[in-house]
């Protein structure tokens, strides 16, 4: 059985992560898997939105700390693991953790979370690093870190402080106490809370919406967006001004101005 599925379906890139047994647990395969698919719909011009969600009851229980990346004909199993030495977690997180989140942020396509059932550690940073997340009713957000003595990584110290503001943000960290979905929603890391039932038909209603806008337009604005939260006001506005400038080069921007002007329809074709 495939651990992750995949589907290019009206321009939409469907990600799902297919391990409910384990929660969708991601192991090392998975998080390879989604990093190359998030890679491929930046660079797919038939790729103009993307949905990630999961199989069953859960959306992404964090990390499987059992997995191991799979053996290869020239790279045997590897042998009885050798004492940590420093800088071997920090290295394993930068490989591993932030670069599936970093996938997320900077792929260039805006990213949906349909997010069907709990969230949790690195789980819920994977939703949260998307553009827009969808959850079903009975999705819960955990920031499970805390109960496990350990700093919270894959961007959560990053992310929910951008969200929440920091108060709320370590609130959250501190206690590791579940988030239900309406609840996500009335703090800002939900934008829509839907029956279980109506989770797929929402999402892919929104991602078909995104699949029909100006997809260069879209890329620009998420970028321009993510880099605001670090910039200052100088460096936000000449960034503005400069994604206007190469925006303009586009065929959607010709089109929507021109369709404007004509008094109908844009009609874009994501380029």
């Amino acid at each position: 059985m495939d651990e992750v599925l995949h589907r290019l379906e009206g321009g939409v890139s469907w990600i799902t992560l297919n391990r409910p047994e384990a929660m969708n647990a991601v192991t090392w395969e998975q998080r390879e898997h989604v990093i190359a698919l998030l890679a491929e719909a930046s660079a797919d011009p038939a790729v103009r939105a993307v949905v990630l969600t999961a199989t069953g009851a859960g959306f992404c229980a964090g990390a499987d700390l059992r997995s191991q990346p799979p053996a290869t004909p020239t790279a045997p199993p590897a042998p009885a693991p050798a004492p940590r030495l420093a800088g071997d977690v920090s290295r394993m997180i930068r490989l591993g953790a932030q670069r599936l989140i970093t996938a997320v942020l900077d792929c260039e396509k805006p990213v949906i979370a349909a997010v069907n059932g709990t969230a949790a550690g690195i789980g819920a940073h994977l939703a949260l690093a998307c553009d827009l997340v969808i959850a079903a009713e009975g999705a819960r957000f955990i920031e499970v870190f805390v109960r496990r003595g350990l700093v919270p990584d894959g961007g959560g110290a990053y992310l929910l402080p951008r969200l929440l503001g920091p108060q709320k943000a370590k609130e959250l960290l501190f206690f590791g106490d579940a988030v239900p979905a309406e609840e996500a929603a009335r703090l800002g890391l939900v934008n829509k809370v839907v029956p279980a039932d109506g989770l797929e038909g929402t999402a892919r209603a929104w991602a078909e919406r995104l699949a029909a806008g100006p997809t260069r337009a879209l890329a620009l604005t998420k970028q321009l967006v993510n880099a605001s939260l670090d910039s200052d006001r100088a460096t936000a506005l000449a960034a503005e001004a400069t994604a206007q400038e190469l925006n303009m080069t586009t065929a959607d921007a010709n089109e929507g101005v021109a369709s404007f002007r004509e008094r109908r329809t844009p009609k874009y074709r994501g380029h």
